[in-house]
């Protein structure tokens, strides 16, 4: 394994100053991630290569190929599937070793080499009749055909596959049309202007850059983000003719305006532009104080799938799995630009629930959309016929120890929390080995262990969530760390040396901001970094839209272990109003309507990214409030 497979290389960017640890330098040894790993590796990645052939994707690629006569099958940028299911299962590979999923992979490269055109050019969409279509729909919009976004997932997968096995195959394949790129577009007067209606292609480039050297791809990125009016498909009736650094609010699709400002993250950490970091500083906030769901889902609207006005958050939601991701992909950029724990406060947020809801138990279901309530006929699938979401998920899954720590100089991040095995290299040369011992998420007592003596600093993140958090080394008490603040711990470490921390994770009640006029008289339970739910199969004889919870209602926190793969659970007592009989009428005079009897009754409420795993029910997030 390539001991630098690293997600995203800012070891000697400009403008960034840490570097998350390789995806091969962790080793998680947990009860809750780990095992979701393995599914993913064993389960998931293969159940979806299954899915790429009986959908067309492959046949995609043989027809490109002139090895089998067949009609184009799909989306235009149906080979996305097949490139994020690479990059996923090359992350896959860099975690642990599986011949038969290297053997997958490799037979899946050997279908898209013979499909690249001399020129570099590489989409099955436009081959044959199609020929003289390509790259003439960039800047048209809606009926833009994703070429380029198409491009960044190639670039993408051919960096993961080159960092996690040492192959330059596909890596090959990415740089000729990252070459034909640059050579077709640019300012000057013999070249193709216009950007691609959905962004991708820029985060693919720069990380092209970063490993090859060749500054074209980054220029080419830098082309794309300085060419570009608006966030992306869709978007031109709300940003119309207006440059990336004057955005002040994030509007339009969703994924395509994460995916934008990830691919502005990165530039900046090359050229160091303050213009572009003051842009990503303002949509950051927007984002997350005005447009953001209390699972750190984003994108409201069902209508394109779109961010809508400030505080425009419906209960329902839409929230689709992968701009999710694309949220955690942007923060984790972020955070490699500034090590402010908020972008990690995020990560976890938008892990454990937005992106955890969107895949089922079984590693083989998906959730495109992610609402917050329902009737119980929302319920996961094995495959789309847009099929974004169930490889970004996988490629997501395997990426997930690289997140867990960073390193800058002789210091080490610790972002993310869950037992494990880690041997990170600090830039000042040494070799550090920490082992985390946790049972978190459920249960905030945190232990890490150094295994190697040395001078460097453990920064520890103490989540925004938590409060009186209390740290100590070899039991001897430390000074109480703050809140949503790494907690910097500098000291010649011995083998053996042992830092507790403990997260106090209290069951609490959160209501939104009164200009969300939908969420108006109501609340939500959270513990630790867990959003929860009211699943009608936890409770059976009540009408769980009429719960409703009174302020400081106590919950008796439970682990229940053959529960939903193991979850612990919420229980406490809460109010339904038992209306007066209603007649068929729609509406009444408040005067003939006889007010509520109050019942109290017992309920349970589970986490929430594991509803839909039981029979089909309604469920909810938000109840009253009362």
């Amino acid at each position: 394994m390539n001991t630098q497979s690293t997600i995203i290389d800012t070891g000697r960017s400009k403008a960034a100053h840490v570097q998350l640890a390789p995806v091969s330098a962790v080793a998680l040894t947990d009860n809750f991630w780990a095992p979701r790993l393995e599914i993913n590796r064993r389960d998931t990645l293969r159940s979806q290569y299954v899915k790429l052939e009986e959908s067309g994707c492959f046949d995609n690629f043989r027809r490109a190929a002139g090895t089998k006569d067949v009609p184009f099958r799909g989306y235009p940028f149906q080979d996305t599937d097949v490139y994020k299911w690479i990059e996923g299962a090359s992350w896959a590979l860099a975690g642990k070793d599986d011949p038969e999923l290297s053997a997958m992979i490799d037979a899946a490269i050997e279908l898209i080499i013979p499909a690249q055109q001399p020129n570099g050019y590489l989409n099955t969409r436009f081959m044959f009749e199609k020929t003289d279509e390509r790259w003439t729909t960039i800047n048209t919009g809606a009926n833009n055909m994703h070429e380029m976004y198409t491009a960044g997932h190639l670039f993408q997968a051919a960096v993961a596959h080159y960092r996690a096995t040492g192959s330059e195959s596909l890596l090959d394949v990415a740089t000729k049309l990252a070459t034909h790129i640059a050579d077709t577009f640019g300012t000057e007067e013999d070249k193709l202007h216009g950007v691609d209606g959905h962004p991708e292609v820029e985060m693919g480039l720069v990380e092209l850059a970063r490993i090859t050297g060749n500054r074209r791809f980054l220029e080419a990125a830098q082309y794309q983000l300085d060419t570009r009016l608006g966030m992306g498909r869709m978007n031109s009736a709300v940003y119309p003719y207006l440059p990336i650094r004057e955005y002040d609010r994030v509007v339009g699709h969703a994924v395509c305006a994460v995916y934008l400002m990830a691919g502005a993250a990165d530039a900046y950490a090359e050229n160091g532009d303050e213009s572009l970091r003051n842009m990503l500083d303002r949509i950051w906030d927007n984002m997350t104080q005005k447009q953001m769901y209390v699972t750190g889902g984003i994108g409201p609207r069902w209508d394109n799938e779109a961010f809508g006005a400030d505080y425009e958050l419906p209960g329902r939601a839409y929230a689709e799995t992968c701009a999710s991701i694309g949220s955690i992909m942007w923060n984790a950029r972020m955070l490699a630009i500034d090590p402010d724990p908020k972008y990690a406060d995020l990560i976890e947020q938008t892990l454990y629930n937005a992106f955890l809801s969107g895949f089922s138990l079984d590693g083989k279901q998906y959730f495109y959309q992610n609402v917050l309530s329902d009737d119980g006929t929302q319920r996961r699938e094995a495959w789309f016929g847009c099929a974004c979401c169930p490889p970004n998920v996988a490629r997501l899954l395997a990426q997930l120890p690289g997140y867990f720590y960073a390193v800058s100089g002789s210091e080490v991040f610790v972002n993310l929390y869950a037992a494990n095995q880690a041997e990170v290299s600090l830039p000042d040369g040494q070799t550090i080995s920490l082992t985390q011992k946790t049972n978190y998420p459920w249960d905030g007592r945190i232990q890490i262990v150094a295994e190697t003596t040395g001078s460097f600093t453990v920064n520890l993140r103490i989540p925004a969530w938590t409060r009186g958090a209390q740290l100590s080394i070899n039991g001897d008490v430390q000074t109480a760390p703050s809140s949503g603040a790494y907690a910097k711990i500098k000291r010649d470490w011995k083998a053996g040396d042992v830092i507790e921390l403990n997260l106090p994770m209290p069951v609490r009640q959160v209501i939104a901001n009164p200009a969300v006029g939908e969420l108006a008289g109501r609340t939500a339970l959270l513990r630790g970094p867990l959003v929860y739910c009211f699943e009608q199969a936890d409770n059976t004889d009540i009408d769980i839209r009429k719960i409703k919870l009174k302020p400081g209602a106590a919950f008796e926190a439970a682990f229940e272990a053959d529960l939903l793969k193991g979850v612990t659970t919420l229980r406490g007592t809460a109010v339904i109003a038992e209306d007066a009989c209603w007649d068929v009428r729609l509406y009444r005079d408040i005067d003939e309507v006889e007010e509520p009897v109050l019942k109290e009754v017992t309920v349970k409420a589970v986490p929430y990214y594991a509803w839909a795993n039981r029979e089909a029910g309604a469920m909810t997030i938000w109840v009253g409030r009362g």
